[in-house]
């Protein structure tokens, strides 16, 4: 058995795992309207626990109607139980154990009822919350309670108590949060108070040997709010009413502090493991440690050194639901790592457009029914144009289904333009994941030629059943004076490190690609100037990578000039309008990144035309997105054909 300290059975409380790994719990929109789970989430659960996963946790279910959004489960009433059993029994026939959290997000809850220890609001929130009245408290305290016994009658092995992320407990907890008057408010026990009777309630509510854990953020990250010893002596009083482990996250969801919630891949690899070492040191029970733990290796790691006796392992079971198998049996080259994009688990949870949550990696998160692969009734030959994500992608889906891909990459390397923006900085991932979907295509079997560019020719010498443009797409040049000039450069060849620009930069474009190679030639030393025609930069990046790039950016001192177009480009300066103002910036390098457009396919188009082949065109060679939209694409279309 590989990793043998991560795959060591441990309990918590009366409840025996099978190994040291949790899935914690992350909203994922996948529950029917009304709070009702929904067969997407229970398949999205029984597939993590069929992986190997020693608990599954529900994500935040909600204890009282004060709390009810539409975008979570519930379990404030009876009429919840039945959905919830048969969750928990999925969960439990497939090999798991099951965890509830119980869930009342106070002033986070986007309720027009919500309520709060005090009546503030979060920094970007509207609604401000009514102050929770002194004789409503008891109720609130017996909510918990109550949906507690609920989840252990449908079937649960344990709940947790979320008293961290700036929900109603922490908010009660929080010096920063907490502004009352009354025996809940001011001093450490006054405050305290809140969620030390819903722990105690709770307790009386299961039973002594009914597992409760719970989870905190160690560093509240707010001013004048909650500090580590803070959080350390809070954890004290728990274990002293009842919790059996403590799940220590980190951050609440206002500002900068968000990012380390869902920390993207600019925070380092388990960036928060001393937090959880330091709540350890002062608790006799077993304490769970998360953040960015997307490796096997690093996991086993942790456990074996006594930093924490599980860990939480997230959106890397996102990426991919066999991680545990994989890791236990030594497979660990076979996982579709995460690297923290963020772009399918929180920008998909945030945008109200996207109906649930998935994976920029794995499109079969939440579609895990719809998307299980279905052998191909008649094998085709399928000739795939570009090694990049997109078709990557495709070849591999192809070559389980039963068919015959041939992808055909231009360059000397697959990975394409996921690869280069793993040159940009904290991005290095990116180039592994990059590598990653070339490696699981070699060993998939999929016929690969690199250096050889698909043409009319080369199509008409393979004769494929069915043809995948996945090209991608080319840097779209500004019509600008003076662009040809010899210091003008692109972003890629940057990024590549073709061209190493010193001295004055300027660069076109504050979209990602701009930032990016702005981070990256202000780390060597270079002063750069952005210049960006819109009112903002970073519009293309998601809230949590903005906040990290943004705060890099500010640190390094990168001048950012925004609704400013560029005039011209002379030989020692560009010539810029600033609103109605013209002025000039001294460059001795001009980078572009005025973004992409996708490549021109009209002879390919033509001859597959012209041969009655059917073709369809994917990720940046339809238009230039995302990576996400690339992988999705390439799934999508290998999956219907």
């Amino acid at each position: 058995m590989a990793f043998p300290n991560l795959f060591s059975p441990h309990k918590i409380g009366s409840m025996e795992l099978k190994n040291r790994i949790i899935l914690p719990a992350m909203g994922t929109k996948m529950n029917e309207p009304g709070g009702f789970v929904s067969q997407r989430l229970i398949d999205y659960h029984v597939a993590r626990a069929k992986g190997g996963c020693g608990l599954n946790t529900v994500e935040v279910t909600t204890v009282h109607p004060t709390a009810f959004t539409e975008d979570s489960p519930a379990l404030f009433d009876d009429k919840f139980i039945p959905g919830m059993k048969k969750l928990a029994d999925s969960i439990r026939e497939a090999g798991g154990k099951s965890c509830l959290q119980l869930w009342h997000g106070g002033k986070v809850a986007y309720n027009p009822n919500q309520v709060s220890s005090s009546p503030i609001a979060f920094e970007g929130v509207a609604i401000v919350p009514r102050e929770l009245e002194t004789a409503e408290i008891p109720e609130m305290v017996q909510a918990y309670a109550d949906t507690a016994a609920r989840a252990k009658q449908a079937g649960f092995d344990s709940v947790e108590f979320h008293a961290g992320h700036g929900y109603l407990p922490q908010q009660f907890l929080s010096p920063a949060m907490n502004f009352r008057q009354d025996e809940y408010g001011g001093s450490w026990e006054n405050r305290t108070r809140f969620p030390l009777e819903c722990i105690r309630a709770i307790r009386r509510a299961v039973g002594p040997d009914f597992p409760i854990l719970m989870r905190i953020s160690a560093i509240e990250d707010l001013p004048g709010g909650l500090t580590l010893e803070d959080m350390k002596a809070f954890s004290v009083l728990a274990e002293q009413a009842g919790i059996d482990a403590i799940n220590v996250s980190r951050g609440v969801p206002s500002g900068a502090a968000i990012k380390y919630e869902v920390p993207p891949i600019d925070l380092p690899v388990g960036f928060n493991v001393d937090n959880a070492t330091q709540i350890k040191s002062v608790v006799g029970i077993p304490v769970i440690a998360v953040g960015r733990i997307n490796d096997p290796a690093v996991a086993d790691r942790i456990i074996a050194a006594g930093l924490a006796d599980f860990v939480a392992i997230g959106r890397a079971q996102l990426a991919d639901p066999e991680f545990c198998a994989k890791s236990e049996s030594g497979r660990e080259a076979e996982i579709i790592k995460c690297v923290g994009c963020d772009q399918g688990c929180f920008d998909g949870f945030v945008n109200p457009n996207v109906p649930f949550i998935s994976c920029m990696f794995n499109p079969a998160t939440g579609r895990e029914s719809e998307y299980e692969l279905v052998p191909a009734e008649r094998p085709k030959r399928v000739l795939i144009a570009g090694g990049g994500p997109a078709g990557l992608e495709a070849a591999v889906t192809l070559k389980r289904r039963g068919h015959e891909p041939i992808l055909c990459e231009k360059s000397h390397m697959l990975g394409g333009q996921l690869y280069i923006a793993g040159a940009a900085p904290r991005k290095e991932e990116m180039a592994g994941a990059a590598l990653g979907m070339g490696e699981a295509a070699k060993r998939a079997g999929v016929e690969i030629r690199l250096d050889t560019e698909v043409t009319p020719e080369l199509i008409r010498e393979i004769q494929p059943d069915e043809v995948i443009l996945a090209i991608g797409s080319t840097p779209v040049i500004p019509p600008v004076k003076g662009v040809d000039r010899g210091h003008v450069v692109g972003s890629h060849d940057v990024l590549w490190g073709t061209v190493r620009p010193v001295g004055n930069i300027v660069i076109i474009g504050g979209g990602l690609v701009g930032l990016e190679v702005a981070e990256l030639l202000v780390e060597r030393g270079q002063k750069v100037t952005v210049v960006e025609m819109q009112n903002e930069v970073a519009a293309d990046l998601g809230l949590l990578r903005k906040i990290c790039v943004m705060e890099s950016l500010y640190g390094h001192g990168v001048q950012l000039m925004t609704n400013t177009n560029c005039l011209a480009i002379e030989p020692d300066r560009v010539l810029v309008l600033q609103g109605e103002e013209e002025t000039s910036i001294p460059a001795d390098y001009v980078v572009l990144a005025a973004g992409s457009r996708a490549l021109d396919k009209q002879k390919l188009t033509d001859c597959l035309e012209e041969c009655s082949i059917p073709y369809h065109i994917i990720g940046d060679a339809k238009q230039a997105r995302r990576a996400l939209n690339a992988v999705w694409e390439g799934a999508k279309v290998a999956r219907s054909i």
